[in-house]
């Protein structure tokens, strides 16, 4: 309990190890290629950025294989920060030609987690529904990601945002510049 009598949700060191090492593990059956994948390596670094006021969004992703990087980013009006972080990750595995293994890097607890923590597979089987009983919000994009993820062997690696990692800064500046080009002014 900290001061106050607040309880602390900081985790110990032996409870960052352990979301470190499930980070490392491939995402849930169900979602992954009925096969193993020998592809290449391909590091995916994604974000997505929304200023809700307005619905401007905009997403950035960079995929790095062998010492070479592609960059893609776009935007979108009427969007929110959830379905920009969808989207970074969509475009980026939409852009590779072949299966490959693909090491998704990400600030997005919520992208995270729904592959590593089975929340998509728990989406079907409760007919896109949240625990709670609500319809899953970008149903769409969840289903384009999985038919994506299908062909690829992923696995995530979350990192704190704003927190000086060089490529999620850089995929965070790049998704900030799309929102913001649809200012009006």
């Amino acid at each position: 309990m900290r001061p106050g009598g607040r309880p602390s949700f900081r985790k110990s060191a032996a409870q960052k190890a352990q979301d470190a090492a499930r980070d490392l593990l491939p995402i849930r059956a169900g979602i992954q290629p009925d096969h193993p994948i020998a592809g290449e390596l391909v590091d995916l670094y994604s974000d997505g950025a929304c200023d809700t006021a307005a619905g401007h969004g905009g997403w950035a992703t960079i995929l790095k294989y062998r010492g070479q990087e592609f960059v893609l980013s776009g935007n979108e009006e009427g969007t929110t920060n959830n379905r920009m972080e969808l989207r970074g990750l969509l475009e980026g595995l939409r852009a590779l030609k072949r299966p490959c293994q693909v090491r998704v890097i990400t600030d997005s607890q919520y992208l995270r987690k729904a592959f590593t923590d089975g929340w998509i597979l728990k989406w079907q089987r409760n007919g896109w529904k949240t625990a709670g009983g609500e319809p899953v919000k970008n149903r769409e994009l969840w289903e384009e990601l999985i038919e994506q993820a299908k062909k690829h062997a992923l696995t995530f690696v979350w990192v704190r945002g704003h927190d000086g990692h060089a490529e999620n800064e850089r995929v965070d500046r790049l998704a900030v510049q799309e929102r913001k080009k649809l200012r009006k002014g």
